[in-house]
């Protein structure tokens, strides 16, 4: 006679899990401050300290005088491990992959397919390779600060102790150096394309010379109509110059935000209900590393595409 099982456990195994599971949950909660307002006491190893946030980053040491800081640290481990993954994944290139080579080919080719089906055979082979260096750059650094590595390793410097590593999403000047990144190939991809023309998306002057052309040549009615016509299109211009720019603000706080935000959540939960409870944040903080890799480099993809757009196809 076959005995009972529930998710692919039998029914002891499952009741000796859920009181595990439970006693986690319990003691996570006296190990936090809200045992510690019942007046209980465990010992220091299961307690955790108060949690200190630290937005700027923290410099361990100095080459040459250039202060290295641990988000710069958290940044050039990112690197390494990249390096490391494609080196191992293409050092020994089979028909029929391995394991992390047929990961890095399914990986590659979806973020290729996506560039192809947003902008097309042409242009998604010559974005694909900023694409997809963003979405790796972000979505690992954002994974690889979910680690024990992040956070807890402390070192001693002349400025007191600071923390090894932390994740270069949460410094500002390495969202805001990706959107310049992105800013500035988007400028050059649209004056590669359109040539001088480009410009007229932000400053087109050519309606208001025409319409005082007409003036000079006694047309007044029609002249006066184009003014108007060419004032508004100066308007628009400066309009559209100001939300290019504005892309680089949004692209730059929305990953630094939410990365931070994420950070300091774990740090608050950890302290107020450590063990189990946190373990259900690491997974949504592995999600959302994953969305603003995926927003930050497909906004990237759509703003390279505007990019090369034919203008008279956006007047049309």
């Amino acid at each position: 006679m076959k005995s009972k099982r529930l998710l692919g456990c039998s029914f002891p195994v499952l009741i000796i899990l859920t009181f595990i599971i439970f006693g986690l949950i319990i003691l996570g909660l006296l190990a936090g401050p809200i045992g510690k307002s019942f007046g209980v006491s465990l010992p220091s190893w299961m307690t955790l300290h108060e949690p200190e946030i630290k937005l700027p980053a923290e410099v361990v040491f100095h080459i040459f005088g250039f202060p290295v800081t641990n988000t710069l640290l958290g940044t050039w481990l990112t690197i390494v491990v990249l390096v490391l993954l494609c080196w191992g994944a293409t050092r020994k290139c089979k028909l029929i992959p391995g394991k992390l080579q047929n990961v890095i080919e399914y990986i590659l080719e979806y973020l290729y397919n996506f560039c192809k089906n947003v902008a097309g055979e042409k242009y998604g082979r010559m974005f694909f390779p900023l694409v997809a260096t963003i979405f790796l750059m972000v979505i690992t650094n954002a994974w690889l600060s979910l680690l024990p590595i992040f956070g807890p390793i402390m070192v001693h410097t002349h400025e007191g102790e600071v923390h090894l590593l932390r994740g270069a999403n949460t410094d500002i000047n390495m969202p805001l150096a990706m959107a310049l990144v992105s800013f500035f190939t988007v400028e050059i991809f649209g004056l590669k394309t359109h040539g001088i023309k480009y410009l007229s998306k932000f400053i087109n002057v050519g309606p208001l010379y025409t319409s005082l052309k007409q003036i000079s040549r006694g047309k007044i009615k029609s002249g006066f109509s184009g003014l108007i016509t060419g004032f508004i299109n100066l308007f628009v211009g400066a309009i559209e110059a100001i939300s290019e720019f504005a892309r680089i603000i949004s692209l730059t706080l929305r990953l630094f935000g939410n990365m931070t935000a994420g950070e300091i959540l774990l740090l608050i939960i950890t302290f107020l209900v450590p063990f189990i409870v946190v373990d259900v944040f690491y997974v949504l903080e592995l999600l959302i590393g994953f969305v603003q890799a995926f927003i930050f480099s497909g906004l990237t993809l759509v703003f390279l595409t505007m990019a090369v757009v034919s203008h008279d196809s956006e007047h049309n």
